[in-house]
């Protein structure tokens, strides 16, 4: 494991914004996660999706970051969706009972090509 989080940002709709997650997140990186997103959210992004395809490993602190950031998300009149999520915390999420909370997308651009749910009528 390494102790080291890469977070990239992109804003493909107004009030949307995409957070790629590089690397562990584990007990030392899962605060780092935590922050950069609640400041992402802070910052007028309350749909938030949360890419873990370069996620080599998620373990209890990195879902209950995941779940605080969903709450934040919620609090903000947003919502948090997860794309491309590893097998391993697939299972923890579905054990826990979190994926009935949580939108999973194949990917990240499954989210982007559809539209924000203020344009759905």
């Amino acid at each position: 494991m390494t102790h080291a989080l890469h977070l990239t940002v992109q804003h493909p709709h107004p009030g949307l914004a995409i957070a790629t997650i590089g690397g562990d997140v584990d007990m030392q990186t899962a605060p780092t996660l935590r922050s950069g997103a609640l400041e992402i959210i802070q910052q007028g992004h309350p749909r938030l999706v949360l890419d873990l395809a370069q996620v080599g490993f998620c373990d209890s602190a990195g879902l209950s970051a995941i779940i605080g950031i969903w709450h934040a998300a919620q609090e903000a009149g947003g919502s948090l969706s997860l794309a491309a999520v590893p097998d391993r915390l697939m299972r923890m999420l579905s054990m826990t009972g979190v994926d009935s909370l949580l939108p999973v997308h194949a990917t990240a651009t499954d989210v982007t090509d559809s539209p924000p749910a203020s344009a759905k009528r």
